[in-house]
């Protein structure tokens, strides 16, 4: 699979210098995107994105064997470079077809306000190489920019432990063309990267997993697995001092809301750094436990966060970044080869791993915390290590059942059927389907 990834390198000494080239670029984009509006009939039925972008080019630019162009672009936009220009076009032609995409799925189903007329927004010109970008030296490079009314060249300073980071990290990766961005009052060169990585390719009795269970007061649960359901390691990565700071910091925003101060974007500034600072540590915390054994897969929950929360804990859900964390687990897992799988969530803290029913949590088991939990059989256990042996249970038996041949299946679906329905499997569900495929295999 392809991966792309982007990197900053700050421009040195100029602050007002690219402010024409960005607002001549998003000018041409809004006259494009006229354009396309106007002609996209004929443009929906050219199939191909180098054919669209070569319809819409003869329509605004002229050349000798095209005279007379229907639309009087050059003029306004004197000059404008070659690739520049057909970047405008392929953005006019993406905002359009988003468009018209949203119009259709209204007009299906018309809920909400209509999708509004696309404008160019905040886009940023690409640097095309050789024409609109030249590496000088290490750390000089040129550029063309719209400057004194007319495209010219002028030549910037790249901040040095950037490139250095570039040279050292990315030297065996596909250099794109770099983006004009404005961060703040600093303008950047944002470069992107391709490569191609190769995902594990292992057999699924061959597999060895990491089941994780994200968690509010634990940050992660991971259960190291084998498909017979040997587990290898199990770890937690508790994080209570930036979870006190977190805490601290909601409780800063309460009191000053409860003295009629609602606005208060330092203090949740800070609240989302402190957050954020969880999820990068819980992500290297996982990333760290799958190098250590060499996981082929690493499972989560499929954890759907769109609905409406209710009850006390509803702050903690919220600020709860389980999507972040998994985001980031999934780039640097697949940058090393690893894939990523999800199970259903339903029931795997709920359900004891050991097949006994539902497990008594808080004051239903007469515990002053969330993190154990007591099974029907009176067992008292971790209720995240519990949940973490069901995750890879119902990643495996999934597996396991999709590698079968249809009567093969249906009859381990007969000797098991706890196997029918996933969202009720347990760790007991898969020492009982290995049972059974040893005995089919006897």
């Amino acid at each position: 699979m392809k991966i792309y990834s982007t990197y900053s390198v700050k421009i040195k000494h100029y602050n007002h210098i690219f402010k024409d080239t960005v607002s001549v670029y998003r000018k041409a984009v809004d006259f494009l995107i006229n354009v396309c509006l106007d002609e996209w009939d004929n443009i929906f039925e050219i199939k191909g994105n180098l054919l669209q972008q070569q319809y819409v080019e003869r329509c605004v630019h002229t050349t000798k064997d095209n005279p007379t162009p229907i639309y009087d672009f050059d003029t306004k936009f004197y000059k404008m470079p070659s690739y520049m220009r057909r970047g405008a076009i392929n953005e006019a032609i993406g905002k359009v077809l988003s468009y018209k995409s949203n119009l259709a799925n209204w007009k299906e189903n018309p809920i909400g306000n209509r999708p509004s007329t696309p404008k160019a927004g905040y886009v940023f010109p690409s640097m095309y190489r050789t024409v609109m970008y030249n590496q000088i030296e290490d750390y000089v490079a040129q550029v063309k920019v719209y400057i004194h009314n007319t495209w010219d060249w002028i030549t910037i300073d790249l901040r040095k432990s950037d490139m250095n980071y570039i040279y050292r990290r990315c030297k065996n990766r596909k250099q794109c063309a770099p983006t004009l961005q404005k961060r703040g009052k600093e303008w950047f060169l944002d470069f992107p990267f391709e490569e191609n990585i190769k995902l594990t390719d292992t057999s699924i009795y061959e597999q060895t997993i990491l089941a994780v269970d994200l968690g509010i007061n634990t940050a992660a649960t991971i259960s190291v697995m084998r498909p017979d359901g040997t587990i290898l390691g199990r770890h937690f990565c508790k994080l209570p001092k930036e979870i006190d700071s977190l805490t601290h910091s909601i409780n800063r925003i309460k009191k000053a809301q409860q003295h009629g101060n609602y606005k208060t974007p330092r203090l949740w500034a800070r609240t989302k750094g402190i957050n954020h600072d969880i999820s990068v540590k819980t992500a290297n915390y996982i990333m760290d436990i799958a190098v250590l054994y060499n996981a082929d897969i690493i499972v989560f929950e499929y954890l759907d966060k769109n609905c409406k929360v209710r009850g006390s804990k509803k702050q903690k859900l919220k600020m709860w970044r389980s999507q972040e964390v998994q985001s980031m687990v999934t780039k640097k897992a697949h940058r090393l080869g690893m894939r990523i799988s999800r199970v259903c969530a339903w029931g795997t803290s709920k359900l004891a791993y050991d097949g006994s029913g539902r497990v008594l949590r808080g004051k239903d088991g007469d515990f002053n915390t969330y993190e154990l939990c007591k099974f029907q059989n009176g067992k008292i256990y971790n209720c995240d290590l519990s949940a973490s042996y069901n995750i890879g249970a119902r990643y495996f038996i999934r597996e396991t059942l999709k590698s079968l041949n249809e009567s093969s299946r249906l009859r381990i679906e007969a000797k098991v059927p706890q196997c029918s329905k996933r969202s009720t499997c347990t760790f007991s569900t898969l020492v009982n389907l290995n049972a059974e495929l040893m005995s089919l295999a006897g």
